[in-house]
């Protein structure tokens, strides 16, 4: 999953977390929680998840 060699491209690396980040979201809800615990969780999901979509939206602008 993970590769570590140099020539990975960003967005290669920005989808490999967002990966990551939904597997260990899915693991956190697997766990009983109060609300505020659900609510960081899902915070948590959101961040990591937008990295990629803010990349794709910088690489965007940058071509114009």
């Amino acid at each position: 999953m993970i590769n570590h060699n140099a020539n990975i491209s960003i967005q290669e690396r920005t989808e490999d977390f967002a990966i990551r980040v939904v597997k260990a979201y899915s693991e956190l809800n697997k766990r009983p929680f109060d609300d505020a615990a659900k609510i960081l969780s899902k915070q948590f999901l959101r961040s990591g998840t937008s990295i990629g979509a803010n990349c794709s939206e910088a690489k965007i602008c940058t071509i114009d």
